[in-house]
């Protein structure tokens, strides 16, 4: 058994494909093919399976995933053993749009004047997607806007509640009891399913027997809010993503009696006997840069009911 044997089952397990690990690692796929084949001689075993042309991993391909994880960690650790403190190499994360746009931005500036050598890569997606791709090995770190969450397997950092706010355009009612009331005429205008805030708002909905809402499905946040913008509805936002756009007029927060699901941005690394230098810098600078903020909390909440009373 060899590491690259290993490598190259940790490749095809985050890839999904023989063909697709083949050109990420430089291999033909019979050298590909030959690794797995030397690694099922010396476990006693296939590691992986076709359904319906699907590839999946069998009971003992998952058994390997955690055991492959902690070799290869401990590899990565020995290789890096003369240069423990020096950060550099490359850097995964996954982030939801909101945080990418409205929290992420200044502290990607500075990780990345601070610690030139290390190539990051961002990847948008929902929140349950950034977890898959964290568990799975895709990214070595992931962000959440979700409710509280205990999740296994992975070091969780709670990082702040996001204020959610209903947000309509200067056309339109200044209070949601008017959408209640008329609801067959104005569109709830979001993003894509799994999105934790959508979900929660649809909760509501479902919850107070409001079933007419005809939905407005968009690609962006940005999207979102030019439509509602063009008075053609509201949305349920983190208030963060739109602070601006309400302080400049071009928006406007609906006021309600409600009272939402609180929701939080989460950060998480997977558990594992050592991390780089890299996500220990990246963790470390957003744990600081996040509890900087701790005020923005009660100032947030002071500027949200101020809009309301206006």
């Amino acid at each position: 058994m060899e590491i690259r044997h290993l490598i190259t089952f940790q490749a095809i397990v985050e890839i999904g494909s023989y063909t697709a690990a083949a050109t990420k690692l430089g291999y033909t796929q019979s050298t590909l093919t030959s690794h797995i084949q030397a690694l099922e001689r010396e476990i006693g075993g296939e590691l992986f399976t076709y359904v319906n042309r699907n590839l999946q991993l069998t009971h003992l391909g998952r058994e390997l995933i955690p055991l492959a994880e902690d070799l290869l960690s401990t590899h990565e650790q020995i290789r890096n053993m003369r240069s423990t403190h020096e950060v550099k190499g490359v850097l995964k994360v996954a982030a939801p749009e909101s945080l990418t746009i409205s929290r992420l931005g200044p502290i990607i500036r500075e990780y990345s004047l601070k610690y030139p050598n290390v190539k990051l890569i961002f990847t948008n997606g929902t929140c349950g997607q950034n977890q898959i791709d964290l568990m799975s090995g895709r990214v070595d770190v992931a962000f959440m806007v979700y409710p509280e969450i205990k999740p296994e397997k992975c070091i969780h950092y709670s990082l702040i509640e996001e204020k959610i706010v209903l947000v309509n355009g200067n056309s339109g009612p200044a209070h949601f009891d008017e959408y209640k009331k008329n609801n067959t005429n104005h569109y709830f205008i979001t993003n894509e399913e799994g999105c934790s805030y959508r979900s929660m708002f649809e909760r509501y909905l479902l919850k107070h027997g409001m079933h007419n809402f005809q939905t407005m499905e968009l690609w962006s946040i940005e999207a979102i809010k030019q439509i509602v913008m063009s008075g053609l509805g509201f949305s349920a936002l983190p208030y963060i993503t739109v602070k601006e756009d309400v302080e400049n007029g071009s928006l406007k927060i609906l006021t309600h009696s409600e009272k939402f699901e609180s929701i939080y941005s989460h950060m998480l690394i997977k558990k594992k006997k050592w991390l780089s230098p890299a996500v220990e810098a990246f963790v470390e600078l957003v744990r600081n840069s996040i509890s900087k903020t701790d005020k923005e909390m009660f100032v947030q909440d002071q500027e949200i009911e101020l809009v309301k009373q206006r």
